[in-house]
């Protein structure tokens, strides 16, 4: 590592975002990555290969935002990738025929989709289990197991895993560890420094955050992980294409300006909703009594922007989903514009119905993605939806 990457490395987070060591272009000196619309490079010495060949297996505008994800999270190397589940994708083929995997019981749909409907066509066996209980997550143990997958927060349903329990029960197993960090964010949180050795994130999400890219991140804690899912990136080829990486840079600048606004905002409607009688219940860890905030409180330096919150009823959902005028009522979330969802129907869609229900994902369950409004509109678009009036 250079001089100048020590001293990168070393500088506050706010800094970390604007100058991650790519900002300024050296051949013109622009403020900007120059976006390297390329699908191939010259060979000007065939004996003499160039650092890009083919912009599958590398391209200089990916580059840029890989080595800025890596620096933020602290890891070794970065991987941009087409979507999210693009990188959640390549990170469990990082498994063989045969491997078992314990995974977050209440993790995100796509995820679950992924791993119920393809890889177990590939011989790739998945527990399930609550990972607030460390007892669950041992008693799921097999001669076979070979990772541990997180995702905490918890989508939706916020619950809070115990990164460094997790991770040292597993190095004692030789078990690889990755997590789904995109509710927090590295600004918020940063698993490898917790012993997780993959990170993994929709870019599409808080890091992009304008509703605008498609977008999926990676990095990993040491080298030799790194090579192994290079291998895989270069050879399955879902990398993230120039004009994307270029929009996901832009939009990682501001992302602690926006992250801390957006929390400010979801705490308030985190407390507003938990006083209403009309509200069977409120799933934010920032709140006294969620489950696993002391947890959560150890490992984050935030509580997030989401919000997620059970009305009683599917009918009564629908009825404040067709209300509202403030919120997008859309799937994804972390955007400037806040997001209102409905999981049963969205997100968490491609669970069954009993397996939702299992999970605490109700019919009446919205979960509410804050973001740059002022938090008093949001909040009297809100009661007048929930009101029904």
């Amino acid at each position: 590592m250079s001089n100048k990457d020590k001293g990168a490395a070393d500088r506050r987070f706010a800094t970390k975002l604007l100058h991650f060591g790519s900002e300024i272009d050296p051949h013109t000196g622009a403020s900007s990555v120059p976006i390297v619309q390329a699908s191939t490079f010259h060979h000007h010495d065939i004996f003499n290969p160039p650092g890009f060949d083919y912009s599958r297996s590398g391209n200089p505008t990916r580059a840029a935002v890989e080595s800025a994800i890596a620096l933020l999270e602290g890891g070794t190397r970065g991987f941009a990738f087409a979507s999210g589940m693009a990188a959640i994708s390549n990170a469990f083929l990082l498994l063989s025929a045969g491997d078992h995997v314990i995974v977050t019981e209440d993790v995100y749909g796509g995820t679950y989709r992924l791993l119920t409907l393809i890889l177990t066509r590939m011989n790739i066996e998945t527990t399930f289990v609550d990972m607030t209980d460390l007892d669950e997550v041992k008693s799921a143990l097999k001669p076979n197991t070979a990772a541990v997958f997180m995702e905490t927060p918890s989508n939706p349903t916020l619950k809070i895993t115990d990164i460094a329990a997790v991770t040292g029960w597993a190095k004692e197993h030789g078990l690889l560890t990755m997590l789904d960090n995109t509710f927090m964010t590295p600004y918020h949180q940063r698993p490898l420094e917790l012993g997780v050795d993959i990170v993994l994130h929709s870019a599409t999400k808080f890091l992009g955050g304008h509703s605008d890219v498609l977008a999926g991140l990676a990095v990993t804690k040491d080298e030799e992980i790194g090579k192994r899912l290079y291998t895989l990136q270069n050879g399955l080829g879902a990398v993230l294409a120039p004009q994307e990486c270029w929009l996901l840079m832009r939009g990682m600048k501001t992302l602690q300006a926006r992250m801390e606004h957006s929390e400010r905002s979801a705490r308030k409607l985190a407390e507003w909703l938990d006083k209403r009688s009309d509200i069977v219940r409120v799933y934010y860890p920032g709140l006294a009594e969620h489950p696993g905030r002391a947890v959560h409180e150890s490992q984050s330096l935030g509580y997030g922007a989401v919000v997620s919150f059970d009305v009683g009823s599917g009918e009564r959902a629908k009825s404040v989903l067709s209300r509202v005028q403030l919120p997008l009522v859309a799937v994804s979330l972390g955007a400037v514009e806040s997001i209102l969802s409905y999981p049963a129907m969205m997100s968490h869609a491609a669970m069954p119905p009993e397996v939702r229900a299992q999970r605490g994902i109700g019919d009446g369950l919205l979960r509410y993605s804050v973001g740059l409004e002022d938090i008093d509109d949001l909040l009297d678009d809100l009661d007048q939806a929930l009101r029904g009036e």
